[in-house]
């Protein structure tokens, strides 16, 4: 029998709060065996990340505090170990991925010098032993010229490789366990597949344990060898990958498969998890699931449930598999789901939005004079249509110029060449007065609702902030009316709006931003990764607002996006750029189901997937995308293609029609 290497024991961790004691981590006991990967998954404040930080004694003081418990390493309890003793374990036996690389790297010391920090502290290593080891780590971890790299610093690094130097100074000091804390979810698909590929073989050549903390059933599905899912605190269901995704148990996990969209529910409304997690100040007398679960019945929110065997290795806590409760529960008790409905079809109209070769260059300033050395192509030549009524996705890997398409559209970045028609109008051509009457036309949802917020208004003004900029809406009461609809309209109470933006969750701020976006009765609305911090169960609520607003008012939206999921359930056509070019574009089942571009297919295979009989070899692509400022020659692709050939490296191709939907930029698409 494999060796345990971890346990968890009834782990409590709570918080002192003015608002009462806030009960992080309640009771959860788990075991992780030396070798394997343990997912623990769920939303967005269940207490993942808090668990992790308990176990490594890094729970924030004064306020928290570590109630009960006993974390077993290879049978030692780490809770009696004073602050000096953790310190020689912390980055040697365990060792922590966190979840944001940039904030977490050190940004006035180079890659060498705090991998080399690991090294001093946990194996002695300095001088010229030191830096041959970095050498070997930046090597193993896969970035290319370490040489180069070692004395290089966070901001010069991508977001994949600020993760590999994360996993890099993790592995310094050879742990036994290594806790990655949401590791891929600002990364693209194609860098997270590198990332994932990493860990595996890094355990596959230590032995180390994983504890894989995420809300990614995609990641889960690839990774884990036994999966806990958690909620408001505490584990509600524990089993092995196959026993989870063959037949998961609880009310909550059945709803997070459920709410996941796909290309088979474009038809329909996606089921969505009503509510939101409860506040752990709640001293909870029931089950926590109770107010937002399907099968609830009274003993739910009065009895709280214990932990029941479905089968070896799987377990559950939920009254259901309580044989003597479930025994009262009513047979004529009906699932109080949410209605799905399915979406109306929308009357396509004609084309809104035409863009013809549009360019959006940065000039690149140097010296005392500031004389322009140099230019950022960001966007060098886009071409597209969106037609009303219609979703276009724009896809690819971050710093392909996505985001700056959809500023140069709207003219929040002024296009450097190039034809944006809108309803017939060159909104390149407009300026001052002209131009910002035209604004109410198309709007922004921007990546980042909270900092595209004013922390100092309440969300009344920041909604009606629009309006009054515009002149529309009538007087002060009319307007603060229709702010009251619009907040009723994206599922939020009117009475809110006397709050300020830090009083909502992720997906109602989210909410609030398309409401904002709403007020001026725009006809486009790009949306710039709208759902990429948000868990899968908001997400959905989110997918469904904005697919039941396109059918009501006939919007159409510029997606911008990298979740490959998101685009097949969501768009009507999808166009993929790569280094400020479009290189495929088609209706949704030409671009996905039949990729021509080798870029694109290498894209699609990245995408992790719940479904093992769906799973694919996956294109590894290498090295990073190019600079926008010296782009390669020829196909810009071609340093990276499995395919090129000579031509590849000289002309750049051109657009082919494989369709008279479906184009592609390759010399070799009809092959």
């Amino acid at each position: 029998m494999t060796e345990t290497l971890l346990s968890v024991r009834d782990l409590k961790t709570w918080f002192s709060t003015g608002g009462g004691t806030v009960r992080a981590v309640d009771g959860i006991s788990f075991d992780i065996k030396r070798g394997e990967t343990f997912a623990l998954l769920g939303e967005s404040g269940c207490g993942k990340s808090m668990t992790s930080l308990s176990v490594m004694q890094l729970v924030p003081q004064p306020a928290g505090e570590i109630v009960s418990g006993q974390v077993l390493l290879q049978g030692e309890d780490l809770l009696q170990l004073p602050e000096a003793a953790m310190r020689d374990i912390r980055g040697d036996r365990i060792a922590m991925i966190f979840q944001e690389p940039m904030t977490s790297l050190n940004p006035v010391l180079t890659v060498g010098q705090q991998i080399g920090e690991s090294l001093k502290q946990h194996k002695g290593l300095k001088g010229a032993a030191a830096r041959a080891r970095i050498l070997e780590l930046l090597d193993a971890v896969g970035i290319p010229a370490p040489q180069s790299r070692i004395d290089e610093y966070p901001h010069q690094l991508s977001g994949g490789m600020k993760q590999r130097v994360m996993i890099a100074i993790a592995l310094a000091g050879e742990p036994d366990l290594l806790i990655a804390d949401e590791p891929t979810t600002a990364l693209d698909v194609t860098i997270q597949a590198q990332v994932l590929v990493l860990l595996r073989e890094l355990q596959r050549k230590t032995g180390m344990s994983i504890m894989l903390i995420t809300h990614d059933l995609g990641v889960v599905a690839e990774m884990a060898d036994r999966v806990a899912v958690m909620y408001a605190g505490q584990i509600v269901e524990e089993a092995s990958r196959a026993q989870f995704f063959a037949e998961p148990a609880h009310p909550y996990s059945r709803k997070l498969f459920e709410s996941l969209p796909s290309m088979e529910k474009r038809d329909r409304a996606l089921d969505i998890i009503r509510g939101s997690v409860p506040s752990l100040a709640t001293e909870f007398k029931g089950c926590r699931f109770e107010n937002r679960c399907d099968f609830a019945w009274p003993p739910c929110r009065d009895v709280i449930p214990q932990w029941h065997r479905c089968a070896e290795g799987h377990g559950v806590r939920c009254h259901l598999m309580d044989e003597a409760l479930a025994a009262t529960r009513p047979n004529d008790v009906a699932q109080e789901a949410d209605e799905l409905v399915a979406p109306r079809s929308v009357a396509v109209g004609n084309e809104l939005l035409v863009v013809n070769d549009l360019k959006v260059h940065f000039p690149i300033r140097k010296g005392l004079l500031k004389r322009v050395a140099g230019h950022v192509y960001a966007v060098d030549g886009v071409s597209l249509k969106i037609k009303q009524g219609q979703t276009l996705a724009l896809v690819g890997e971050s710093g392909c110029g996505k985001t700056t398409v959809g500023k140069g559209i709207i003219q929040l970045t002024r296009p450097t060449a190039g034809e944006v028609l809108f309803e017939g109008d060159d909104l390149n051509a407009l300026r001052g007065e002209r131009l910002r009457r035209r604004r109410k036309d198309f709007q922004l949802i921007f990546q980042d609702p909270f900092s595209s917020m004013n922390p100092r208004m309440m969300i009344g003004d920041i909604i009606e902030e629009g309006m009054v900029a515009q002149g529309v809406g009538g007087h002060r009461a009319q307007r603060r009316a229709r702010v009251a609809q619009l907040l009723a309209h994206v599922g939020l109470a009117a009475e809110m709006l006397d709050r300020y933006p830090h009083e909502f969750s992720g997906g109602q701020r989210q909410r609030i931003c398309i409401a904002r976006a709403l007020a001026v009765d725009p006809k486009l609305i790009v949306c710039d990764e709208p759902t990429s911090a948000l868990d899968v169960s908001v997400q959905a609520q989110i997918l469904n607002l904005l697919k039941e607003l396109q059918n009501e008012l006939g919007l159409s939206y510029l997606f911008i996006t990298h979740n490959i999921s998101v685009v097949a359930y969501l768009a009507h056509e999808v166009a993929v750029m790569y280094l400020g070019r479009i290189v495929e574009r088609g209706t949704i089942g030409e671009v996905l189901d039949h990729p021509r571009h080798p870029y694109t297919q290498a894209l699609l295979s990245a995408v992790p997937t719940i479904d093992p009989a769906s799973q694919q070899e996956i294109v590894h692509l290498e090295g990073d995308l190019p600079s926008p400022i010296n782009p390669p020659g020829g196909c810009h692709f071609h340093p990276r293609c499995p395919a090129a050939q000579p031509v590849c490296k000289t002309d750049y191709p051109a657009p082919l029609a494989v369709t008279h939907t479906h184009r592609v930029s390759c010399h070799f698409a009809q092959t």
